[in-house]
């Protein structure tokens, strides 16, 4: 059910991502502020995310699910109305509302991993994002097949799926999802809540932080800066949504497998993976300008960020008690949209400043920190268990 929803989600954001950028700037009187309908996706994302935690702690995952869907639902309709009226702020609203929808989709992979115990808590993460897959590919499909659905007025008929797909997760979570408990070996313990500097203290979440919030930072500041840059060297518009179609395949077809490689080889080794396919892109896009290697860049990108966000929310999962839960995954989820709502408003600026060249090499710098931090957590484990056998 997660996963189904993993998709409605997914494909409304293809949808604003697709076509967000040319309706701000069909809409802005001030063509500078084109970008600023997308971007407040990703702020009213991190600026919710803390709120939704608590919430859904108070009220359930169910109902909160369920809130979180009808504001996307609402946020498309908002959406509608802006383009009919040619207001470029109501859909800075209705934009920054799909946001809301965000920060509580962005659990759906938590919820999962609740649910299971610590071996199979990397597989009900990747099996959520596979959700995604199906998403990546018809996300821009369907927003260019329904975006004459209300002509005369361009583009509206694609927001108005987006309230579609958000009425369709409402009904699904009302009707078939069910809160679920953790598992009894982890659900009960008598050991009180630490405070939340004890638990981010942990190597294990400095590990998972890092490569959720540097990883998710370094996708978005690539892919949001890539379409500009493809027909800045001479590529075409449809090139430039041709390239991001393949990097949302890359960053969630592999978790089709991506559960069972950590299974095989351990959730590090397929971090460091990701690590080091991200920094691929970096060398690629480096390396020329021509078609194929902004594919190859993007698709290694993609596939990067798909390694260290499963691997990093697998290490999210085991950093805290059933008591511990809301406040540790409101502060990881927080700065993980708060650096990806970075990467994304910093990205038009140093492409238009520096250059393409810059904003691949900025990644690096970022990558080597996650690299840094994973290393520490492997040296603390290795530690630890010495110490044990002593």
């Amino acid at each position: 059910m997660l996963a189904v929803c993993q998709a409605l989600y997914t494909s409304s954001v293809s949808i604003d991502l697709t076509l967000t950028g040319l309706v701000g700037y069909t809409l802005a009187n001030d063509k500078a502020l084109a970008t600023l309908p997308f971007s407040l996706i990703t702020v009213a994302a991190a600026l919710t995310t803390i709120f939704a935690s608590f919430l859904m702690a108070r009220i359930g995952r169910r109902a909160g699910f369920v809130l979180g869907a009808g504001v996307g639902a609402l946020g498309g309709a908002v959406s509608v109305w802006a383009i009919f009226h040619n207001s470029f702020w109501a859909f800075c609203a209705g934009t920054a509302t799909v946001g809301v929808f965000q920060a509580f989709a962005q659990y759906y992979r938590l919820a999962a991993a609740d649910a299971v115990g610590i071996e199979g808590k990397s597989r009900a993460i990747s099996t959520v994002l596979t959700g995604g897959v199906v998403a990546a590919v018809c996300g821009p499909l369907l927003a260019a097949w329904s975006k004459d659905w209300l002509a005369p007025v361009a583009f509206a008929g694609s927001y108005a799926l987006v309230t579609g797909f958000g009425l369709v997760s409402i009904a699904m979570l009302a009707l078939l999802y069910r809160d679920a408990a953790a598992p009894a070996s982890v659900a009960v313990t008598h050991e009180p809540a630490r405070p939340l500097g004890e638990i981010v203290r942990q190597p294990i979440f400095a590990a998972a932080l890092a490569n959720n919030a540097l990883g998710y930072a370094v996708m978005m500041f690539v892919m949001t800066a890539t379409p500009i840059a493809a027909v800045a060297c001479g590529h075409t518009i449809g090139d430039g949504a041709a390239i991001i179609q393949w990097h949302l395949v890359g960053m969630f077809a592999p978790s089709l497998f991506s559960a069972r490689l950590i299974g095989r080889f351990g959730v590090l080794p397929v971090i460091g993976a990701g690590i080091v396919l991200s920094a691929l892109c970096g060398v690629l896009a480096l390396r020329s300008t021509d078609l194929p290697h902004f594919y190859a860049a993007l698709a290694c990108l993609g596939v990067g960020w798909n390694f260290m966000f499963v691997g990093g929310s697998t290490l999210l999962a085991q950093s805290y008690r059933p008591s511990e839960r809301a406040k540790t995954q409101a502060t990881s989820e927080f700065t993980t949209f708060a650096f990806s709502a970075l990467g994304s408003l910093f990205a038009g600026q140093l492409l238009a400043r520096f250059g393409w060249a810059t904003i691949n090499a900025a990644i690096f710098p970022l990558l080597g920190m996650a690299a840094l931090t994973t290393l520490g957590y492997a040296w603390s484990t290795k530690r630890q268990l010495a110490e044990g056998v002593s």
